[in-house]
């Protein structure tokens, strides 16, 4: 397969699978009050300042705009672009716990056992010796079954960014494990070198010509009608 094919076929894959998708539920499942866990002293906060009053269309407003633009999409993302990976042969999902996908590193030839994250500051500190313990115990795993395994076979890769970009929690994980981002991440993977900058270009002429039929505005009014018939306010 061709790059421009393959670089085709995730954009659309991704405006299917993930965009379309996103906006399908944000329309479905997002639209609906029992779905959401409430604080009424916030909501009526954010209600007044999207909307200068507690109103249906303030509280739907506060409660549909983070769920749909920030905390659905961006939870989902990571999975989904994992289970592409898998559905295009791109790479196997990993038999080995604590590790995300297999595949076999087009730049040095070996197969590589990666911990798959989203983006640059995608981890807290806390999160540094849960991540170092799976590739330890991967590592141990290894010896054990006599894989001919080495540290550098396992990998944290990261799906967008630039080098100077990783946090420092990240380069801890580096200084033992190889963190691999962005452009340097999509070319192991696909064998293309600058295959990630092409997709990045690809993708955004899909997205400014994406139809979203005002799903932002048709969700809210939606959530609005059932804030406005529910008995966990009072309007009067």
């Amino acid at each position: 397969m061709s790059e421009s094919e393959l670089i085709d076929i995730i954009t659309d894959y991704i405006k299917i699978k993930i965009l379309e998708k996103h906006k399908k539920s944000s329309l479905s499942k997002h639209t609906k009050l029992k779905n959401y866990k409430i604080n009424p002293i916030i909501v009526k906060y954010l209600s007044k300042v999207l909307d200068d009053d507690f109103t249906p269309t303030g509280i739907a407003k506060a409660l549909y705009y983070p769920r749909v633009l920030n905390t659905s999409i961006n939870t989902s993302f990571g999975t989904m672009i994992q289970r592409m990976f898998v559905d295009l042969d791109l790479a196997n999902g990993s038999l080995i716990k604590g590790m995300d996908i297999e595949f076999t590193d087009k730049i040095d030839g070996r197969r590589k056992w990666c911990q798959l994250k989203s983006g640059p500051n995608t981890i807290n500190s806390e999160d540094v010796k849960p991540l170092l313990k799976k590739f330890y115990n991967v590592t141990n795993l290894a010896r054990t079954n006599s894989m001919n395994l080495n540290n550098s076979d396992l990998i944290l890769g990261i799906l967008y960014g630039e080098e100077d970009q990783i946090s420092q929690h990240y380069r801890k994980i580096d200084e033992q494990y190889p963190v691999i981002i962005g452009q340097e991440f999509w070319h192991r993977l696909t064998g293309f070198p600058d295959f990630y900058n092409k997709l990045v270009s690809n993708l955004d002429i899909m997205i400014l010509e994406l139809n979203t039929e005002d799903f932002l505005e048709i969700g809210y009014k939606a959530l609005a009608k059932e804030v406005e018939a529910s008995d966990l306010f009072d309007f009067k």
